[in-house]
């Protein structure tokens, strides 16, 4: 009979709060995994900010001998421990399988954000690392391997607007509201933002090039609250569910 009834998705009154301990775990792993990403691509390998577009090549391979060391160090780490993206998408699509939509939503989440990590992570570092690995290389090529890795990195974000787009969709249309609804519309903004970053493949300077105010910096304003809305909100939904809920299908 336990099969016929419904599973609950919340804690009811009365039930211990906090939520499950394993998800509760995942949770604060979550802003320690990003604190550390945060570090490594500000301070350590510097490609955020983005270093400038509109320099010659004499310009991109100073850059690369003055940073030469942290660059290395940076990405060796980053290389290691970006497994734990996996661990922090998978427990967004965790609480996206507990809503009352298909689970083709938490596959798409998944997908999306597993797809953009290759151009928007993998694809910057193995640039970078090829750039320092030898100090006599062509001074053009080194010129050409700064201009992939960040036109990879800032400018291909729109792989992760297929993963934006169904967190909306499926915050908007769930009943359990796992998730608030004016979420969707941050996720929403963060599309809007991917695809106005399109434009740094043209510019050299100004506003939309790939260090510029509206390309760069007006997208990690929206992404920097959407972070930080996400962890809060990743808290309560784990905060919210029963201890003794059945696991997920």
């Amino acid at each position: 009979m336990s099969v016929l009834l419904p599973r609950r998705l919340t804690a009811a009154p009365g039930d211990t709060a906090g939520g499950k301990p394993d998800v509760r775990l995942v949770t604060w792993f979550f802003p320690a995994w990003y604190a550390v990403f945060g570090v490594i691509i500000c301070v350590l390998t510097r490609v955020t900010p983005p270093p400038r577009p509109d320099v010659a090549t004499e310009g991109k391979v100073a850059f690369f001998a003055e940073h030469h060391t942290t660059i290395q160090f940076g990405f060796m780490v980053l290389l290691i421990l970006l497994g734990g993206a996996a661990v922090t998408n998978g427990l967004v699509a965790y609480h996206m399988m507990r809503m009352s939509v298909g689970k083709v939503f938490a596959y798409g989440y998944i997908g999306g954000m597993g797809v953009g990590a290759l151009p928007g992570f993998l694809l910057v570092a193995v640039c970078f690392l090829t750039a320092t690995f030898r100090a006599d290389r062509d001074p053009e090529l080194v010129g050409m391997l700064y201009d992939l890795g960040m036109l990879s990195y800032n400018g291909s974000l729109g792989c992760f607007s297929a993963a934006y787009l169904v967190f909306a969709i499926a915050i908007l249309y769930d009943k359990n509201e796992i998730f608030p609804k004016w979420f969707a519309y941050v996720c929403i903004w963060q599309i809007v933002t991917e695809v106005i970053a399109t434009q740094m493949y043209v510019f050299y300077s100004g506003p939309f090039a790939w260090n510029g105010s509206v390309a760069f910096w007006w997208a990690v304003l929206i992404f920097t609250f959407w972070l930080g809305a996400l962890i809060l909100l990743l808290r309560r939904a784990a905060a919210r569910e029963p201890v003794d809920s059945p696991p997920l299908d």
